[in-house]
């Protein structure tokens, strides 16, 4: 029975590193196998009886259950003005940096377009706008706090 050799040095120690990683990423996603390309280094961690995944055929699928969106914040009633919610999933920040002003806050007046948050999603900083004019009824996320796709961000009351 033939044995693999262990590298030695520096990057050997790296590659074991990124296998222990992968395979406890395995364990915690209940993934099969899990492949990754770092420069010239390629790890593959692959579950003990596991087959590799072949392609999926384009085949007629029955269309996923949507995703319940996410409840609103209690005590917030929703329908006394229009919710802003959140287009993606990432990090809320009400400030364009940590030490500066906030763009809104409770009870400002604003015009549709207007900038209301920021949400960092894979390092990119999204502006999130005003859909409506009107003003600020309720700020409903923490500064620095995650959010899902459709959270409500902002309660707007509407100009009439």
């Amino acid at each position: 029975m033939a044995r693999a050799l262990r590298p030695t040095g520096p990057k050997a120690a790296m590659v074991r590193g990124l296998a222990r990683e992968l395979g406890a990423l395995l364990a915690e996603l209940g993934l099969a196998e899990i492949e990754v390309a770092w420069g010239d280094v390629r790890v593959r961690v692959q579950r003990a009886g596991a087959t590799p995944a072949a392609p999926a055929a384009p085949a007629a699928a029955p269309a996923p259950a949507l995703a319940p969106l996410p409840a609103s914040p209690a005590g917030v009633d929703l329908t006394a003005g229009v919710p802003i919610e959140s287009p993606m999933v990432g990090t809320f920040y009400r400030a364009p940096s940590p030490g500066a002003e906030p763009y809104v806050r409770e009870g400002d007046v604003v015009k549709e377009g207007q900038i209301l948050c920021i949400i960092e999603a894979m390092k990119l900083m999204n502006e999130i706008e005003s859909r409506v004019a009107g003003r600020v009824a309720k700020v409903l996320v923490e500064n620095g706090h995650g959010v899902e796709y459709g959270q409500p961000l902002f309660l707007i009351e509407p100009v009439r």
